[in-house]
């Protein structure tokens, strides 16, 4: 099992301060780690959604930006100076510079791309390490330790809970350990924002393909079976799903692609469905998925 970096604490990343202490709390902090400064007021409505959810994206990167909070009733001071017209609003501070903002509330996928952006900006990692524990659990899961890449994949999802790497993580190592239904109720568990995301959609083609591999039949009877009678469609289609489930996903992907040139519309175009599955399973830049869609496109366009 990996060790998750500490997370500072949050009296440290978040603090309110006043006209005294911002040169040292912003400016000269910015110097070291970038500050996000949110001017707000107790009797402002977009302030109250907007705060928790900056708290939260600063919170969430783990060390790399912190935030100080500045009463504008309080401080007119530095309001003014930094010509803030309106509230909320929000600027980034690098090197004792502001270096972007905004005004107005915004919805919580473009305040984490605000601070991601600000992160990056000072060369830092908004993912506060979680990349590395990612990674890190992806080659436990290729050696063959199942169980503790899944206990990784669960810890890094306490620090992020939307963090769709980790969740088709989750599901993938479930599915080394031959726990279907549990992998799949991790992935229909997935927050609504990222139960699109490639990592979740290949998961799923992944749990579709273990399953098909379950009721896989014999390779070899089905195979005398396609030599017998090139033309049953059946057949070559169970062929290439035992195939597949035997690891050899070139030649499932090979009788797919002739049964698709010999009927492609056979069962409500199955052959092209199959394929498509087992595209979503790999990884983009596999050469099975380039050279098979490229056949796939040449019968499709010819």
């Amino acid at each position: 099992m990996i060790e998750l970096g500490s997370q500072p604490p949050a009296q440290d990343l978040i603090k309110d301060v006043s006209e005294a202490d911002f040169m040292a709390e912003v400016v000269e902090a910015s110097k070291t780690v970038p500050v996000i400064v949110d001017f707000w007021a107790p009797w402002c409505g977009p302030c109250k959604t907007l705060g928790p959810a900056l708290e939260a994206a600063v919170t969430k990167a783990r060390g790399a930006v912190r935030m100080a909070k500045v009463n504008v009733d309080e401080n007119q001071g530095i309001a003014g100076q930094l010509r803030v017209q309106s509230i909320p609003t929000v600027y980034a501070f690098w090197q004792g510079q502001p270096i972007d903002g905004f005004q107005g509330a915004l919805p919580p996928s473009e305040i984490d791309a605000f601070v991601e952006r600000t992160v990056k900006a000072a060369g830092g990692d908004a993912s506060g390490g979680l990349d590395e524990a990612v990674a890190a659990a992806e080659e436990m899961l290729e050696e063959g330790a199942a169980t503790d890449a899944a206990q990784t994949f669960a810890a890094i999802l306490q620090e992020d809970p939307a963090n769709a790497s980790a969740y088709a993580g989750l599901a993938r190592a479930h599915l080394a350990m031959d726990d279907l239904d549990q992998a799949e109720a991790i992935l229909n568990g997935a927050p609504a924002e990222i139960s699109h995301a490639p990592e979740i959609e290949a998961a799923f083609a992944q749990l579709e393909l273990a399953r098909q591999a379950a009721d896989a039949g014999p390779v070899g009877e089905l195979s005398a079976a396609v030599d017998a009678n090139p033309d049953d469609h059946q057949a070559r289609f169970d062929l290439a799903q035992a195939l597949s489930a035997n690891g050899k996903t070139e030649e499932a992907v090979d009788h797919l692609l002739e049964l698709f040139r010999r009927d492609s519309e056979w069962n409500e175009g199955a052959a092209k469905q199959q394929l498509f599955t087992i595209f979503d399973a790999l990884k983009p830049n596999d050469p099975v998925v380039l050279n098979g869609r490229r056949k796939l496109s040449s019968m499709i366009f010819a």
